[in-house]
């Protein structure tokens, strides 16, 4: 007989990335994962190549310099860091050192499939609340669920797909309204892209956490995004002292590869990079946004590098995508996220937005959506 796993983990419908290859074309058009259309910066590739000469050596199991980096720029204490392979390997770790069998972990409705996936590989339960109308988080809603068997509330701000975000006020009142013994993580995984006076990433939370008693919380981020070293799987957490002895307890002593901790270091230093990366995706997002509005697709607002296109039901999101195939332009529909309706599309490079905007402009003429019929 074959062994038999925990209960519950055969309910898990495995994570599936988007798609990055399409038969008949050399050079699809990209656009389902989020990924920085300039790439890595320069400096980050160096830093990675000057490694190929030292595989041999194991890593810095602590990642003293890649904190010390990070500390720096944003600002930080040091000694409050963990580093690992991925902001979905902290999130894991959080998960099973906070939670398990008969415990709860609250996120809203469509927020990142990674937070009921580590849930029920912990064997706690995931729970769901409801969003509002226009897809953003509802405080009110988290709060309404939250019980005996909350161990923690996961919150990504700005949320993967919905590309929506709660400002600060409303994170310090979800935080105010947690009972105490219960965790709140902030996943401020798309943060560099949110220019927004009343936006906070987190940490200053984290810091006010440690400092007067409330509800502790632990702010992840990740290298995927704005610093386009998605391929290396390196992401860090910001968090209290007590919660960060506990990753490191648990973690692996070596589980961020050597070249990743290179390349992140000079990454996170290279602020010109980031800014290059932040203009680009503000312009091409702003340009898509207009081009497939004004073809007659709804396309909803979004402070990330990717927008939600939105169809009037599922079979006509469907036959988006496959438009979109047909015309080299990878996208990926949101149907596992609770948004059969929606696709989701990256914002990359200058020639594949062009390619994207002409392949949801021919499906609006197609099915009559760019005249007086539109998407509701």
């Amino acid at each position: 007989m074959a062994p038999t796993p925990r209960p519950g983990i055969l309910d898990i419908e495995p994570y599936v990335g988007g798609e990055a290859s399409l038969p008949g074309f050399d050079r699809p058009a990209r656009l389902a994962s989020n990924e920085n259309a300039l790439g890595a910066s320069a400096r980050a590739r160096q830093a990675y190549l000057a490694i190929a000469d030292d595989l041999q050596r194991y890593p810095d199991g602590g990642a003293g310099a890649l904190r010390a980096a990070i500390a720096s720029v944003h600002r930080l204490d040091t000694g409050r860091i963990v580093c690992g392979a991925g902001s979905d390997e902290l999130i894991a770790l959080l998960v099973r050192s906070y939670a398990g069998p008969g415990d709860e972990v609250l996120y809203s409705r469509h927020g990142f499939l990674m937070y009921p996936i580590a849930a029920t590989t912990a064997g706690a339960t995931a729970v769901a609340a409801p969003e509002t109308a226009d897809l953003k988080a509802d405080v009110d809603a988290l709060l309404a669920r939250v019980g005996g068997r909350t161990k923690l509330v996961f919150l990504a701000n700005p949320n993967n797909p919905t590309g929506t975000y709660l400002p600060r006020t409303e994170l310090e009142r979800l935080r105010a309204g947690l009972p105490d013994g219960t965790l709140l993580v902030i996943d401020a995984a798309y943060a560099e892209y949110v220019d927004d006076a009343a936006y906070t990433d987190g940490a200053d939370m984290v810091d006010a956490g440690a400092a007067d008693g409330g509800a502790e919380v632990v702010m992840t981020r990740t290298f995927s995004k704005i610093h386009g070293l998605a391929a290396l799987r390196l992401g860090w957490l910001y968090g209290p002292r007590e919660v960060v002895d506990v990753i490191n307890r648990v973690r692996g002593p070596f589980n961020v590869a050597k070249p990743a901790l290179a390349a992140g270091e000079a990454a996170v230093l290279d602020r010109e990079h980031v800014a290059r990366s932040l203009d680009h995706n503000n312009r091409w997002r702003d340009w898509f946004r207009q081009q497939v509005g004004g073809a007659g697709l709804e396309v909803l607002p979004s402070a990330a590098n990717f927008v939600l296109v939105r169809f009037a039901d599922p079979a006509q999101a469907e036959a988006a995508v496959t438009h979109c195939r047909q015309h080299g332009v990878l996208t990926r529909q949101m149907a596992k996220y609770g948004l059969p309706d929606c696709l989701r599309v990256s914002i990359g490079a200058d020639w594949e937005m062009r390619m994207a905007a002409d392949a949801f402009a021919g499906f609006a003429r197609q099915h009559g959506l760019d005249g007086a019929e539109r998407t509701a």
